[in-house]
């Protein structure tokens, strides 16, 4: 698999090595580069065949961060996916409020690229993957898929979804709690984001801001669930899914 991308960056000096890295890079296929935002946008509606973009945030005119959020409202969110590189490491959450891939620091070294390409290219796999998988219900396929993939402390992580125990949603970020691990992973998306990943077979809505494993829950009463020593709560909202759910304990 070759991944067709292009580089966005108006110093010329970062955009080359960029450049560098990529013709380096065997599973990358440079489709062009560009000193600005706004003629990348134009290459992206042009070239439907672009997945990747390493892209510099602080540019005159259109930032990246604003191209990026140009990209999140579109049909291709999916399918056209973004690398951030710049100098400014403030912007790190901005990047991952729009769903980037990555965020690579300037200067960064090929080992750090390639650790980055390496992560697009486990997502485009992962993509073709489900994408060839058309005929399978949606809800089978997420039953049959182990693992997630969600951003942590800026990288990708890989997550077998037998090790999860419970979630809990906090507005904007996610903490996961997982089996043998003492601290609880923290990532910045939606609860109903992650929920959509994971297979009903296997986890639970009960609250607005908890999801748990069926197979974590050690006991239940009418309005709680117990995992561990943790007591979560069953509100009114989900409670058909849990009734129905406690059929399995009688």
């Amino acid at each position: 698999m070759r991944i067709n991308c292009i580089a966005v960056d108006d110093e010329p000096v970062a955009l080359n090595l960029v450049r560098s890295y990529i013709e380096q890079t065997s599973f990358l296929n440079l489709k062009a580069t560009y000193t600005n935002a706004i003629d990348a946008l134009k290459a992206i509606h042009e070239q439907k065949d672009i997945q990747l973009i390493f892209l510099d945030i602080r540019m005159a005119d259109l930032s990246g961060v604003e191209l990026a959020k140009i990209i999140e409202q579109s049909e291709r969110k999916k399918s056209l996916r973004i690398i951030f590189t710049t100098a400014y490491d403030q912007y790190a959450l901005e990047g991952f409020k729009v769903d980037a891939l990555d965020y690579l620091l300037k200067p960064f070294s090929f080992v750090d690229f390639t650790k980055s390409a390496g992560k697009a290219y486990d997502y485009f796999q992962l993509l073709n993957s489900s994408n060839t998988s058309g005929d399978i219900a949606p809800s089978r396929r997420r039953a049959e898929r182990s693992y997630i993939y969600l951003k942590v402390d800026y990288q990708l992580v890989k997550i077998s979804t037998e090790d999860i125990l419970y979630i809990e949603g906090l507005k904007d970020y996610v903490k996961l709690f997982l089996k043998n691990q003492e601290k609880p992973l923290l990532t910045l998306t939606s609860l109903k984001n992650l929920e959509e990943k994971l297979s009903p077979a296997g986890f639970l809505r009960i609250h607005r801001s908890y999801i748990v494993s069926r197979d974590a829950v050690k006991s239940v009463t009418k309005n709680t669930v117990q995992i561990g020593e943790t007591t979560i709560p069953v509100t009114e909202q989900f409670k058909d899914a849990f009734t129905e759910f406690l059929k399995e304990w009688q």
